[in-house]
């Protein structure tokens, strides 16, 4: 466990309607106006979902936030995906999102978006 916290510094939401197999902590895209649904793999995302509410989400576009990771990020500025798991990986064709990953555990990564 870090003794640094990053949680919520710079956060910026925005409310969507959600798709009904959206979860609270997943990366999700824009799938129609107003409207965000899970990412598949390599997909680029636009934020962060939190927990959804009466088919409604606060999606988090920018600031510090924890996702979950598959394969290892390294610290520093990386361009990243969907992982089709809720979660982000590395892109595999380098275009994606960019994003300052401030720390990189098995699992799990804090970025700033």
């Amino acid at each position: 466990m870090s003794k640094f916290s990053f949680e919520d510094i710079g956060a910026v939401t925005a409310t969507f309607a959600a798709g009904e197999d959206v979860t609270g902590g997943m990366v999700v895209k824009i799938t129609q106006n107003d409207t965000v649904g899970p990412c598949a793999a390599g997909d680029k995302f636009c934020g962060v979902a939190m927990e959804p509410r009466k088919g409604g989400a606060a999606v988090q576009v920018k600031g510090f936030v924890t996702v979950s990771c598959t394969g290892s990020l390294t610290p520093g500025w990386a361009v990243l995906e969907a992982d089709g798991s809720g979660g982000v990986q590395s892109a595999s064709d380098g275009e994606g999102v960019a994003a300052l990953v401030v720390r990189a555990d098995t699992g799990s990564a804090v970025l700033c978006l």
